[in-house]
């Protein structure tokens, strides 16, 4: 017997098995992240994040311009499309 739920959930006689969500799947790599940032900002990474955002994991990276400008730049993990480049203010 197999009931499939909501995609996360499969029951094989009575016993539950997680499989994977789609949100975990064919992602790009931390690397991939960095050299995707780089690409449109120039500089130093300070720090690299995964955050799930809506829903959408997100990897965020911190880069420090040779101006000593702090830009976050988001990136769609699964793609490595980028969301957003923002200049920080705060350097917290």
């Amino acid at each position: 017997m197999n009931f499939r739920w909501g995609g996360n959930l499969q029951m094989y006689g009575n016993y539950y098995y997680h499989t994977p969500s789609s949100m975990y799947r064919q992602r790009i790599t931390k690397e991939q992240a960095q050299e995707i940032a780089l690409n449109r900002v120039p500089g130093t990474i300070l720090h690299v994040d995964m955050d799930l955002e809506n829903g959408v994991l997100v990897y965020e990276v911190f880069i420090l311009t040779e101006d000593n400008r702090l830009f976050e730049v988001e990136i769609l993990a699964r793609s490595g499309r980028i969301l957003k480049v923002e200049e920080e203010i705060d350097f917290d």
